[in-house]
């Protein structure tokens, strides 16, 4: 059932890797200026359409145009809150209702009300089954098998009613698109021809009003935003290929913000008295995998194949060094699948969590049968062939680089414990084949570190256990997990979610299919001389429109 929502991580590996021309930084139209009162945004993006129905790599920028219904920092900030004011579900736990902003309109003026937001669902459900069915973009039909119907019981009130009980309204995220624009597109220019350009018309704070694609985005303060126009002048989004231009720009004052800087670069920044460097805490896990399949994709030993060789591998791995030497203290050491930002959920797991040890490490293998029984450094497993491990890697597929000397620290602690490895590093496109699922083709390796950013959500940050789950690297199959996740999926209640979440954490951690290894953050920095209003927590949201609707000119 969840897998209707593509990982944030796609999305997010759409606006990091894509292939940028910057414009020319020097232009007078980009000039900086607090005068001006335009926000200058620098990141690694470059969104190929405007058209949400078509594209995953058009977060930035229409995310402060289109608004979600509900999402993810609307249910955790009342002050971010998107298409609907409030929301319910009633005791049945299938029929939702969205009370929409009363007399909310859209950036052309025209009322903005639930019939839209019914149309938008609609839109998308009526495709299901043909030709051009809308499974394509970040507004797509995924998802939908669990709901009945979208309904406008008035103007302002939209009703939900879903066909199990599920957290999907509220959880999932599309963008709220008015029928007086798309009722005329058909399905199949939705697809992907009708490109959307600017300007663009929505209800968020910023409408995207001039589109270059490779070079820059420029959006203008929405005249009818729900809570008032806000009091910046617009906001220009500039794309580059690689952070050094972003971080010059800030130095130079050229940018008011920018994201997805090097450790260097941020170091170097905080050293600036008119630059204040952030850290975002983010739904990325770093993991070391085992390939945990057994007959086809099957890795070098079944010792992969059995917890005890996995759990005591995990004695050896020393999550807060690794975020010290390795990431220069900008993370948090990593424990089980839940990041830190999912508070309702996550746990540090004090009662059974593992403590780096390399001579317990040891003890545990020979305990479970993997010992130096010819005394030349190396471990055997069950059939007596020693260990010869291969760890493969990859950047590129990621949000936050994974360190090389991480990979390393790994390499030396399983060497120091009698298990050899080498590290193969690969092309995004050949890390993609060989860790796709065996069926097609995938496997053969034995241990992976990789990286995944889905959301905060819990089910989808547990879905890399899932038997034949989207992002399951590690092939592990669980009877018992894949039901606590059927029950999660048809759960609402908090409580009983949080304990289900904390059981399928607790079996996750102890079979060790995976090796959390830690919670990157992702670094950004602002200047302070020319507006205020961003976030402390978060200087620019990952979920929504914050802080484009309250940044103001100093």
């Amino acid at each position: 059932m969840n897998e209707w929502l593509f990982s944030r991580r796609m999305v997010m590996k759409a606006m990091l890797l894509a292939s940028a021309v910057p414009c020319v930084e020097h232009s007078r139209a980009f000039a900086s200026s607090c005068d001006d009162h335009i926000v200058r945004i620098a990141t690694i993006a470059s969104p190929n359409t405007l058209n949400p129905f078509a594209t995953w790599d058009a977060f930035y920028p229409l995310i402060y145009t289109y608004d979600a219904l509900v999402g993810w920092d609307a249910q955790h900030h009342p002050d971010r809150k998107g298409f609907a004011k409030d929301w319910s579900v009633a005791d049945d736990n299938l029929t939702w209702t969205f009370k929409i902003w009363p007399g909310m309109k859209w950036s052309d003026g025209r009322p903005a009300t639930a019939r839209d937001a019914a149309f938008t669902y609609n839109y998308l459900k009526d495709s299901i089954g043909t030709p051009d069915e809308l499974n394509v973009g970040w507004n797509s039909t995924a998802g939908l098998d669990v709901v009945a119907s979208f309904t406008a019981i008035d103007e302002e009130t939209l009703q939900i009613l879903t066909k199990v009980p599920t957290r999907w309204p509220i959880d999932h995220f599309t963008s709220i698109v008015p029928e007086h624009i798309w009722k005329g597109i058909s399905y199949a220019d939705a697809r992907g021809p009708f490109r959307n350009d600017s300007p663009l018309v929505g209800t968020g704070p910023m409408i995207v009003s001039e589109f270059q694609q490779g070079q820059f985005v420029r959006l203008a303060p929405n005249p009818y935003f729900r809570t008032g126009q806000p009091k910046t002048a617009g906001i220009i989004f500039q794309f580059f290929s690689t952070p050094d231009p972003i971080a010059q720009g800030l130095k130079d004052g050229g940018f008011d913000y920018g994201m997805n800087l090097t450790v260097a670069q941020w170091a170097d920044l905080s050293k600036e008295p008119a630059i204040a460097a952030g850290k975002l805490r983010i739904p990325q896990r770093d993991y070391l995998a085992f390939n945990t399949a057994s007959g086809a994709g099957a890795g070098s030993t079944k010792a992969l194949q059995d917890p005890a060789f996995r759990d005591a591998i995990g004695y050896a791995i020393d999550q807060k060094a690794m975020v010290e030497r390795a990431l220069h203290g900008l993370a948090d050491p990593g424990v089980g699948p839940i990041v830190p930002m999912a508070t309702d959920y996550y746990s540090d797991l004090s009662d059974i969590r593992r403590h780096f040890d390399l001579a317990e490490a040891g003890r545990r293998l020979d305990a479970a049968g993997y010992r130096d029984t010819n005394g030349d450094g190396v471990r055997e497993d069950k059939e007596g062939k020693g260990f010869q491990l291969e760890l493969i890697a990859g950047n590129g597929d990621v949000n936050v680089v994974i360190p090389i000397a991480a990979i390393q620290l790994v390499a030396g602690w399983l060497g120091q414990i009698g298990i050899p490895v080498s590290v193969t590093q690969l092309e995004i496109g050949s890390l993609n084949e060989r860790t796709s699922a065996p069926t097609n083709g995938g496997g053969g390796w034995d241990l992976l570190i990789g990286t995944s950013w889905p959301s905060a959500q819990p089910d989808l940050l547990l879905r890399f256990g899932k038997s034949n789950g989207y992002g399951n690297k590690s092939y592990w199959t669980n009877d018992t997990f894949d039901k606590l996740m059927s029950e999660l999926d048809v759960t609402i209640d908090l409580k009983k979610r949080q304990e289900l979440v904390d059981q399928a954490v607790r079996l996750l951690y102890t079979d060790a299919p995976y090796i959390i290894l830690c919670y990157p953050f992702l670094l950004d920095a602002r200047r302070k001389d020319c507006f205020e209003g961003w976030g402390t927590e978060d200087t620019m949201s990952t979920e929504s429109y914050f802080p484009a609707d309250r940044l103001r000119p100093i």
